[in-house]
Order: C-alpha cells, then structure tokens, then sequence
C-alpha cells in the first residue's frame, strides 16, 4: 500500500478514536440523567427530592419538562419495562413521551401506566425547583420571572442557585429581583448578622409585599414577645419599613395625581368645547353633553361598520371615528344654532330652557334608535395593557393615550384661534361684538361656525370617553356640570383657563377622594370654586376685551 494511503488510514483512526472518546463521557451522563429520572419515578420520598436536586444541578434543558411534569401530576411509568415518560390527555387514552429521550412513544391505555406518586410537598418543591432552573436562562425575561417565583416562593433550596446566577448576572433589572429574592429567604435565617443584610438590601426597595414582610417581623404575639427576637434587626426592620411606608406614600400622592391628570383631560375635551361657545356667544348650552353623547355613539356605528366589513382593520378604527364624531357632531350643532339659538340671542333664561329641552329629546332619539342599554365600544390593541410602577401603581394605557389627545385637541384649537381668518374672526367678535360687526364681520355666520366647532370638540370628546365610560343616553349628563365648573373656574372664553381650570380640578378632586370620598370631595371642591369666584368673579385667566370689561 503506498505511503499517503497508510497515512490515511492512519487519520481515520484517529479521528474513530476521538468520536468514540468524546461519545463515552456523553453517553455515561445520559445513564446518570436516565438513572437519575428513574430514581423520581420509583424511589422513596427522600431519595426523590435527592433527585430533584441532583437534575437541577445538571442545568440540562430536559430537566424542565420533567419537573413540570411531576408538579402537574403528569409523570408516569410504562409497566411493560418500566420506562417513566411524560403523558398528556388524549380522547384513547395518554399521549406518552420519553422522559430522557423526548421520542414520542405513541398513545396507550390509562391501564398500562402507573402515575408517579408525588404528594403536595413534593410537587411544590418541583415547582420552586422549575424557578430554580431557569434562574440561568439565556432569555432576560425568563430569568426575571423565575427570580419573581423565587421570592414568592422564598425557598431556601434556592440560595445557592441564585448566589450563583447573581455571580453571572448582568441585567439591573434582573439582578435586582434577584437580590430581593435572596434577601427574601435570608429573613428566615439563624444568622441575626444574614436577617440584618436581607432587612437592609429590601429597606432600599419600594414594594408593598415587602412592607408586608418587614411589619411581621415587627408583630407582637400575645405574651409580648416579637417575631424577630435579635433587637438590632428589629431596629432596622423599623427602620426600613418607616421609609418604604414615606416612598409608598409618595407614590401614592404621584398615583392620584395621574388619576387627576387623567380626570382632567377629560374634563378638557368636555368642556373646551363649552368655552369657546359660551366666551364668543354668551350662550349657555345644557345640550352640550348631548354632543359628547353623539359623539360616543358615532364612535359605536364606526366600529360596527369596521366590524361587519374590515374586521382585520378594527385597530384603525378609533382613527377614523375621530373625524366621523367631529362631523356628526359639528353638523348637529351648526343645525341647532341655526334653528334654536339664533332666535333666543340675548334672552339667556329662554336659551337655557330651549338647550335644557333639546338635550331631553336628543336623549329619547338616542334611546329610540339604539335602545336604552349600554352599547359595547372596543379598544384597539394599541391602547390596551397598562404600565406597572414597582409600588403597584399602574398606568393604563388608554387614559395615556386620551391625556396625549386631549392635549393635542387644545393645540389644534389655538392654532384654529391664532393662525386662521375664522379664529380671527370668533376673537374679534369675542372680545366686542359691535365693533365687529361695524368692520364687517358676518357675525351670525362666526355664532354658527363657532357652535359647530365647539360642538364638533364635544364630539372628540365623545371618542374618547367610549373608551373608559359607559356608551348610554345619558354620558353627556355625566359631565356637563362639571364643564360648566371648569369654564366658570377657569375664566369664561379663555382657552388657557379652562386648561388649567381642567387640570386643577381633575387633580384636586383626585387628591379629596381618598380621605373624603368621592361625593363630599366633590361638594369640597363646589364650596371652593364658590369662595373663589367671589374673589375673582372672572376665574383664573380673565379675557380682555371691550365688551367684557364694560
């Protein structure tokens, strides 16, 4: 044979050599991790948990499916050969699948297979240890929630793997719930010097599960005598809890704010709209929550037409009802200046008996055409879910998005005022009526325009509010009082005003609440408004002008 071909001959055999060394070692682990399987199946109690610890420590991907397997009571042993596999329900019987191996092994019956017994501590010890084994996974997300599973389960068996996984650890995110967890469990340590370390690395958080933890330290059993006996550690659990309950308190106070930032968006489309009508005509509009009722129901026909037609397209739906209320709305209010308003100008007490009378029989219209039940408005997908804070406040989506549009309404309309011949216009006639008329300014066409704008807004504001409110006949009664308070707070026809009329009355009913409920801290705030306007009778932001300060 010639020389090269010895030589390669001579480096297939090397290479047999060195396939057959390296398949030794895996196929002695993979008897260890069968062994190992089969002693969960068919061992003692003791020597299951040994078990289960020994399969963690193997950090192999199988293990997982195995330990859920065995916490849902789903690890059986096939009595042909006793081979333990993994069974899910099916109509002829159990689906099985090779514990070890992952090969499906078909379907048999439920006599061929012996459940493996596992009592209650032995499948939540499964479940911990499933937490356990995913301390280490690649994914970020993963790791934090089995982190998460560990302080609640605060398992001791789980110290070790999480001094190792904080070792390798690079996420803040994750790290810091896995430090939580730890300091979690050391608080039912021997060590007083380990009960110190847990109560000073939970102090620096902020979370009402461990207020929870650090007060039950701090309680007092009949005879006396405290749960946490070393008295250093009692101090700092004091301590501690005094400043995660001053931090909780902050956020609290933060929470109620939104709420009333929230409130007060609301309140801003509602009644911006009322500004500009009641500041350019003088008119006062009870049917003007009738327009955010149109407007909610325009909103209802929208999203049925999207939903019998473009199912697909229903997240822009929101999108296209915006300009459809506006619409409705707008014409509605174009309709009943023309027809009602114009006829009562100067006579307030019959304008106001007209609006209170057509707000009546928009209301019976709405029940006769849609039925006098609440009717279902949808949210999109982008407007669902909710942030989570780490002291439980959470903020919706939905009212971000209905804070961003009220915001964005207001600088829409001051744009309309100080860009545009028509906001020129309504501020010409605002600010002296007379005079604009001698300068030639169609007044009764701005009255119309103005009605229709400001009950197109209505409209929006109708959009919106299906979105956290019921969709019945009577939403618009639901805050016209309250639009009439924000526009007289604020300043009567001053934008600016009702802005911060919105926003201040949102906050502080949202503030009142929670110590004076919810009725009498709106009669609170009634008797202030009240004191106030005796002091400043033209609210917050007074307009200027002629006919105002004459």
């Amino acid at each position: 044979m010639p020389v090269s071909g010895l030589r390669a001959v001579f480096v297939c055999v090397v290479f047999v050599f060195a396939a057959l060394a390296a398949a030794a070692p895996s196929r002695a682990q993979d008897g260890d991790f069968a062994a190992l399987v089969a002693q969960l199946a068919v061992g003692a109690f003791e020597e299951k948990v040994a078990a289960i610890e020994a399969l963690v420590a193997t950090g192999d991907p199988r293990v997982q499916a195995i330990l859920e397997a065995v916490a849902d009571r789903n690890l059986y042993v096939r009595e042909a050969d006793g081979l333990v596999a993994i069974g899910a329900d099916h109509p002829d019987g159990l689906s099985l699948t090779d514990a070890v191996t992952g090969d499906d092994l078909g379907v048999v019956a439920s006599r061929d297979v012996d459940r493996v017994r596992a009592n209650n501590r032995l499948r939540r010890l499964a479940g911990s240890a499933i937490g356990t084994l995913t301390l280490m996974n690649p994914d970020p997300a993963v790791r934090l929630a089995a982190a998460e599973a560990v302080f609640r389960s605060q398992d001791a068996s789980a110290l070790s793997a999480l001094d190792q996984a904080l070792a390798e650890e690079t996420d803040d995110a994750v790290r810091q719930a896995m430090a939580k967890a730890r300091a979690a469990i050391l608080l039912d340590s021997d060590d007083p010097a380990a009960r110190l370390q847990a109560v000073e690395t939970l102090g620096a958080l902020t979370d009402p599960e461990i207020r929870s933890m650090l007060a039950a330290m701090l309680r007092q059993s009949n005879d006396g005598s405290f749960q946490e006996t070393d008295e250093a550690v009692r101090a700092a659990a004091g301590e501690a809890l005094d400043a995660i309950e001053g931090r909780l308190a902050t956020w609290r106070v933060a929470g109620y704010v939104y709420q009333g930032i929230s409130l007060g968006s609301v309140l801003l489309l509602a009644a911006i709209g009322l500004a500009i009508t009641f500041g350019v005509m003088g008119v006062i509009n009870m049917a003007h929550g009738e327009m955010v009722m149109l407007g909610a129901y325009t909103t209802y026909v929208v999203q049925q037409i999207f939903r019998d037609l473009a199912p697909g397209l229903f997240d822009v739906s929101l999108l296209v009802a915006i300009p459809a209320a506006f619409l409705v709305a707008g014409l509605a209010g174009i309709a009943i200046e023309r027809g009602i308003i114009r006829f009562l100008y100067g006579r307030p007490l019959e304008t106001l008996l007209a609006t209170w009378g057509l707000s009546l029989i928009l209301q019976q219209l709405v029940r006769t055409v849609f039925g006098p039940t609440n009717r279902e408005v949808g949210s999109p997908s982008w407007m669902q879910g909710a942030i989570e804070t780490t002291a439980g406040i959470t903020l919706t989506y939905n009212r971000l998005y209905i804070i961003l549009f009220s915001l964005i309404v207001f600088a829409g309309l001051i744009f309309v005022l100080r860009r545009t011949a028509l906001g020129l216009q309504m501020r010409a006639v605002t600010q002296n009526r007379q005079m604009a008329r001698a300068m030639g300014i169609r007044t009764d066409r701005v009255d119309a325009l103005t009605f229709g704008l400001g009950s197109g807004i209505a409209g929006m504001a109708g959009v919106a509010l299906s979105q956290i409110d019921n969709v019945s006949p009577n939403l618009g009664q639901s805050y016209i009082i309250d639009s009439f308070l924000v526009v007289v707070f604020g300043g009567v026809g001053n934008l600016w005003g009702t802005l911060a009329g919105a926003f201040s009355l949102g906050i502080a009913n949202k503030l009142l609440e929670p110590y004076a409920g919810a009725v009498l801290g709106k009669i609170l705030v009634l008797v202030a408004i009240i004191l106030f306007i005796q002091k400043r009778p033209r609210g917050l932001v007074a307009l200027k002008g002629r006919a105002v300060e004459g």
